[in-house]
């Protein structure tokens, strides 16, 4: 599968530009298909697990997800999504109010999606985007969280 690049306007070099405004810098940023959502994905599959991406129809549209498996991943940036003692998860020193307000918005809109998976039963595994970094680490937690969700069913032991 091959990555999909967006229709972006060819920008001079630094030197010959005006700095990016703030909300140039900020539509830059990417919702979907992010550098750390693609190894979490890369380091599934190569387990051997099954999963779809971006389920619109389950709460939070989780990252990957297996709806016959009942379970859920989710991938956060840990500046967005105000990752604890992460050195990635800085506070901005400009318009406080707004991004304090906005990145609480986010952990309780997280917390919310998190517990309706569980009430519907989801198994439910954040990763970061700090734990991406390093692929044999990312492919041991994943694999963690899938172990884990063996030893919990009653049915077949593989979980793919």
């Amino acid at each position: 599968m091959g990555r999909r690049i967006r229709n972006v306007e060819k920008i001079p070099p630094r030197r010959l530009r005006e700095p990016l405004t703030r909300s140039q810098i900020m539509g830059r940023i990417r919702s979907k298909d992010t550098l750390p959502e693609m190894r979490t994905r890369s380091a599934v599959h190569s387990i051997g697990i099954r999963f779809r991406v971006h389920v619109a129809d389950l709460p939070g549209k989780p990252d990957l997800a297996n709806k016959a498996r009942r379970w859920a991943i989710f991938v956060h940036g840990c500046f967005w999504h105000s990752h604890e003692g992460c050195q990635m998860a800085s506070r901005p020193r400009s318009n406080t109010g707004y991004w304090s307000a906005k990145l609480k918005r986010n952990r309780e809109r997280d917390a919310l999606h998190q517990q309706a998976l569980r009430d519907l039963g989801y198994q439910v595994h954040t990763v970061w985007e700090c734990e991406t970094r390093n692929v044999e680490s990312l492919r041991e937690t994943v694999a963690g969280f899938f172990s884990g969700l063996r030893s919990k069913s009653n049915g077949p032991s593989r979980f793919a």
